[in-house]
């Protein structure tokens, strides 16, 4: 055993006691970064719009301050961007991270330096929860890869801009510095398939031990390598490759996928990061979800997902979720965010701790009838129809389909297949048994005949791919929805 793995023994020893100390009380915790937030940003241009210097209470916080997404806050964003200060937050911010809109093109999401530790150290803390349950630790003398943007940044009025894991990069601790992978010329290539390529070559002769990134964009990452070495398993290539980061998407549809590719089963850390704060990681093998991170700067709010688009929907503290519940996820952020609706639905798998997973989006559902299917349910009926199957999947991604040529409509579930069923009809059938037990409304509408049930569309070898790069999105942080409401990309797909 290294010095470095003893040392890191110790030190994620010492920050699992840190961590326990405010999961212990969560209510408190969340109290006091509720009290610190307001304090800090009385003064602020927003803060005086809202009168923070009355506010007492989550009650008055709540009468003070509606949720609002991006556009409602564009406002207050231009003018910090435009230079001024005290906006949303005191001073100025070190850093925007741009993300990509859905609704209202390029984002710009304020970091501060309050907010920036969070990003960097959450990530190293899931790191430390791991080794502290499982005493692994050896891979912290291997090459460690994290797949992310370029970290190359533009600088205007004195904020720098660029992606959250550019940003990130500038960050890395000293100590990982020689371990890091690729090496930073590599990680400034804008053209992401150039980029993989570049990677590949620079890493197939490493000792990688840690890999990490979006699992769809890694597995492109594994393709190219099993190309280049002839078609050995990364587990062949990677001899003491034991561990997987990831975050964006749930990892279960491309589980299979991934071990076949390995070669062995590997452990694997599941992270909730977002530009807009980091929420949440696994801190445990043993338990299901990510410990949510109550002590980080952010004050949540959840509002019940069949409920949020209803007039004045109850906004729930800490203390008052309950477990299964769709929870549409609503920040207040020492980055100058308030009442906040990140876009994500989570669900609380423990109340002590507070872990939770990510359900879906509550913009991304199929509600075409009614019946309001989230990802998380496409994503369980996935699992359980290839579960004990050679069956693996590539990606897909789910659509309705409103006016048939014939017949009626019905859920159209396109999927890049890696090994396909032997009957296409068995494993249809399979998706929509679980649709039908998961979702109510799916059921009543399959039993009245106003849809029919669950069709599949094989999407060619790379389909997903060729589509991201047709619309500019291919790897970074971006990744196909799970499921949309229309046929926007449904209709692309090849």
């Amino acid at each position: 055993m290294s010095i470095k793995s003893i040392a890191a023994k110790i030190f994620a020893r010492k920050i699992y006691n840190q961590t326990l100390s405010w999961a212990n009380k969560p209510i408190e915790t969340q109290l006091e970064v509720f009290k610190s937030l307001i304090e800090n940003a009385k003064e602020t241009e927003f803060g005086k719009d809202h009168n923070f210097a009355s506010i007492k209470t989550f009650e008055d916080f709540q009468k003070n301050v509606p949720i609002r997404d991006y556009e409602d806050l564009k406002n207050y964003i231009e003018k910090v961007k435009a230079g001024e200060e005290n906006i949303l937050w005191k001073g100025k911010p070190l850093y925007f991270a741009k993300t990509s809109g859905t609704t209202s093109g390029a984002k710009y999401i304020p970091l501060t330096k309050e907010s920036m530790p969070t990003h960097v150290n959450a990530a190293r803390n899931a790191i430390l929860h791991y080794i502290n349950e499982t005493g692994n630790a050896d891979f912290v003398d291997g090459k460690m890869i994290f797949l992310q943007g370029s970290p190359i940044l533009t600088e205007k009025h004195g904020i720098k801009f660029g992606r959250l894991s550019g940003i990130v990069a500038h960050f890395v601790p000293k100590y990982l510095q020689k371990n890091r992978m690729p090496s930073w010329e590599t990680n400034c290539i804008d053209d992401w398939e150039t980029k993989v390529n570049t990677i590949v070559g620079e890493t197939i002769n490493e000792n990688m031990s840690v890999i990490s990134g979006i699992p769809s964009w890694v597995q492109m990452y594994f393709e190219r390598l099993q190309e280049k070495s002839g078609g050995k398993k990364i587990s062949e290539i990677f001899k003491n490759f034991n561990l997987f980061i990831y975050g964006g998407v749930n990892y279960e549809p491309y589980r299979a996928k991934f071990e076949q590719m390995i070669g062995k089963k590997v452990d694997s850390i599941e992270l909730f990061p977002a530009s807009e704060g980091f929420f949440a990681y696994q801190d445990s093998q043993k338990e299901k979800g990510m410990l949510l991170l109550l002590n980080s700067g952010i004050f949540y709010e959840f509002i019940k997902a069949d409920e949020f688009f209803t007039e004045n929907p109850k906004r729930y503290t800490i203390g008052e979720v309950e477990l299964g519940v769709n929870y549409a996820l609503i920040v207040s952020t020492n980055a100058g965010l308030w009442g906040y609706n990140i876009g994500d639905t989570i669900q609380f798998t423990s109340l002590a701790p507070y872990r939770v997973i990510v359900s879906g989006r509550i913009k991304h559902y199929i509600s075409a009838f009614g019946e309001h299917v989230i990802a998380n349910e496409v994503e369980n009926a996935m699992r359980e129809a290839t579960a004990g199957t050679n069956i693996v999947i590539n990606e897909f991604t789910v659509a309705p389909q409103i006016t048939p040529a014939n017949g009626l409509p019905y859920h159209e579930w396109l999927i890049e297949f890696e090994k396909e069923p032997e009957n296409i009809e068995i494993f249809a059938e399979a998706i929509d048994d679980s649709m039908r037990k998961q979702n109510i409304y799916y059921d009543d509408l399959i039993t009245g005949n106003v849809l029919r049930k669950v069709v599949i569309s094989k999407v060619s070898k790379n389909g997903f791919q060729e589509y991201m790069k047709s619309q500019g999105k291919l790897g970074g942080q971006n990744k196909i929805p799970r499921l949309s409401n229309d046929r926007k990309i449904a209709d692309n797909l090849k």
